[in-house]
């Protein structure tokens, strides 16, 4: 069996040279490439793949919310997330979107081919990579799960988008038109409501939810 591939990614050189390597294969076929989430879905009106092999972080379109319309509109597909996140909470939005399967980009070619593989014939597939990191023990900040973003109001949703975007205090009591002293209230409540501490923790959350692309 031909397993017939769609493959979304932004980043054209490792886009075609992914192609070239998998076309090189008796068993696959590429029957369509996406730079962005809008050409992954116009693609998906004609010729539906058997896999796609989806890059969580295109420019214009997250790739978790785009693995779940896909799911839910092409339940027939198979998708395997590419990624350069190997962090947990990527790992299991992607399984709770859809993915069947889930390989960083820094596997080998033969990790990709053994998830498109196994999704084709309706099996999950973790590289190995990702495999270590679901069964390591993890401290409790990590096991605990943020609750949604609605728990925010508006102003902190602001404030917590452009901390995840990198700009700092000033930077965003500017652009909100508010003092410094309230941007550091508001963090404080956002961390306070999400059980988060970190601002790496809180970038992902913000990815998680939507609120900035990956």
């Amino acid at each position: 069996m031909t397993i017939r591939i769609l493959l979304a990614d932004d980043h054209r050189m490792f886009r075609e040279a992914l192609c070239s390597q998998l076309a090189a294969e008796p068993d696959v076929a590429i029957i369509g490439e996406a730079n962005t989430g809008a050409e992954a879905l116009e693609a998906l009106q004609g010729e539906a793949p058997d896999v796609f092999v989806l890059d969580i972080g295109l420019p214009d379109m997250n790739g978790i919310e785009l693995a779940k319309r896909v799911t839910r509109e092409y339940p027939q597909i198979g998708i395997v997330a590419l990624s350069g996140y190997a962090e947990r909470m990527f790992v299991e939005e992607m399984l709770k979107a859809g993915a069947k399967a889930y390989v960083v980009k820094s596997a080998g070619m033969s990790d990709l081919l053994n998830g498109i593989r196994a999704v084709a014939k309706g099996k999950s597939f973790l590289s190995a990579e990702v495999t270590g990191l679901m069964l390591r023990r993890v401290g409790a900040n990590e096991n605990k799960i943020a609750p949604p973003v609605t728990v925010l109001s508006r102003r902190e949703q602001d404030v917590l988008r452009l901390l995840a975007d990198g700009r700092r205090a000033a930077a965003i009591a500017g652009e909100l038109g508010i003092s410094v002293a309230t941007v550091e209230v508001h963090r404080r409540n956002i961390k306070d409501k999400l059980g988060l501490r970190t601002t790496a923790d809180l970038t992902r959350y913000a990815i998680r939810e939507g609120l900035v692309a990956p």
